[in-house]
């Protein structure tokens, strides 16, 4: 049984944005936004909250210039206007006492955005920031990996072709990206891959006043111990959980361990 229930636009902060919704139909749940990463649009969240929806109302987001979201040359694609973006989605669908969750790149959209007003959350669940930054060691991605797969797409790929980008994934989850891979407008990857050296992500933790979970993934190298303690000494209300056999992409790697640290967390 699937938990899919419908997907749609809504005007927030000047652009239009598009979500995915997935919950149960005739049940009250709480509400979870779940912001997605860099290359991720919505839709190849999917697998994961449909075990959300057991828990949650829950609402998958296009990041602008991802997916079926605004993009294009005209728009801005600084983590200060993509945290605007959640502000404002949050505020036209009116959501009170939710969860935010976001990997990678949507966590630290999930950090600012926090820090610039986001109200009505009940707790945060960062999946595997970068802890990159100025005078910071780089994040271990390296940009051609994003910006020639984005290529690859726009002229047409198969499963088999994305063997090459994501060797661990399943053919179904290759199947998804290499179709939905060629929504992702180059530029705005680039500006959030730039951003994650540039940006100073560290600035806006202090301000954080709501509970924080902060997911790691144990053969990431995203997160390390020493980063582990320094989040530690900013975040008031903080508490770490790890995903042992996981790589960056978490719930691709170990679905099961995903939702445990979810529910040692007391999240679900």
């Amino acid at each position: 049984m699937s938990y899919y229930r419908y997907g749609a636009h809504v005007n927030a902060n000047g652009i239009r944005q598009h979500y995915l919704r997935y919950g149960k139909k005739d049940t009250a749940q709480p509400v979870l936004l779940l912001i997605p990463g860099i290359t991720s649009p919505a839709i190849t969240w999917g697998f994961v909250a449909e075990g959300l929806a057991e828990h949650f109302d829950t609402y998958v987001l296009d990041a602008r210039g991802r997916g079926l979201s605004s993009t294009g040359p005209e728009l801005l694609y600084d983590a200060d206007t993509c945290a605007d973006d959640i502000v404002e989605f949050a505020k036209a669908l009116d959501f009170k006492d939710f969860v935010v969750l976001g990997h990678s790149m949507g966590a630290r959209f999930i950090t600012r955005a926090l820090a610039r007003g986001l109200t009505g959350v009940s707790n945060a669940v960062l999946v595997d920031p970068p802890v990159s930054g100025p005078s910071r060691r780089a994040y271990p991605s390296k940009l051609p990996w994003y910006v020639d797969s984005i290529k690859q797409s726009q002229e047409g790929m198969s499963a088999e072709d994305m063997l090459s980008f994501c060797p661990t994934w399943t053919e179904e989850q290759r199947q998804l990206r290499a179709e939905w891979l060629h929504t992702c407008y180059s530029p705005a990857i680039v500006k959030a891959f730039n951003d994650f050296h540039d940006d100073d992500f560290h600035k806006d933790l202090p301000g954080i006043s709501v509970p924080v979970v902060l997911m790691v993934a144990g053969k990431g190298g995203v997160i390390q111990s020493e980063d582990e303690e320094e989040i530690a000494s900013l975040i008031p209300e903080l508490s770490i959980h790890h995903v042992m056999d996981a790589g960056h992409m978490i719930p691709w790697d170990d679905f099961d361990g995903f939702f445990a640290a979810l529910t040692e967390s007391n999240i679900i």
